[in-house]
């Protein structure tokens, strides 16, 4: 059913906690999964410098958050808000068709972090993050 990739990443995930001088929060959920990822940012001269994210959820959820982290560390900014939800599951190797909205929920959480922080400096977020959704309405079962 999983990638041995996303095994990796759910029995040793990357980056998991929080960043106590974070610049960018954000926290993005679904009532009708469960699943809940809060994502730390620390930007520094527009690049992500350190990222780290606690996540309650299955193990598509927690491998997701893990690999978004790793994608994203080391990134100009610009360069994060070009992840999408299909590199998520790529880098992954693949995700179960009724996991797919794990991957939408890790960009989300990234997008919601990098509106924290441009919130923080004083800036529109919507004029570089847009709207941030965390629909999830598809879903049908995210239970393990």
């Amino acid at each position: 059913m999983y990638t041995q990739k996303v095994m990796e990443h759910f029995e040793n995930p990357q980056n998991v906690g929080e960043i106590a001088d974070a610049n960018g929060i954000g926290e993005v959920g679904n009532a009708k999964c469960g699943d809940i990822m809060k994502m730390f940012l620390k930007i520094e001269n527009g690049i992500i410098v350190d990222a780290k994210f606690k996540t309650y959820g299955c193990a598509s959820a927690i491998a997701t958050s893990s690999i978004a982290t790793e994608l994203i560390k080391g990134q100009p900014i610009e360069k994060a808000l070009e992840l999408s939800n299909k590199a998520v599951v790529d880098a992954l190797g693949g995700l179960p068709t009724h996991k797919i909205h794990c991957s939408v929920l890790a960009e989300q959480a990234i997008k919601a972090a990098l509106a924290d922080y441009y919130t923080r400096q004083g800036v529109d977020p919507t004029l570089f993050v847009g709207e941030i959704h965390e629909d999830c309405d598809h879903c049908t079962s995210c239970g393990e």
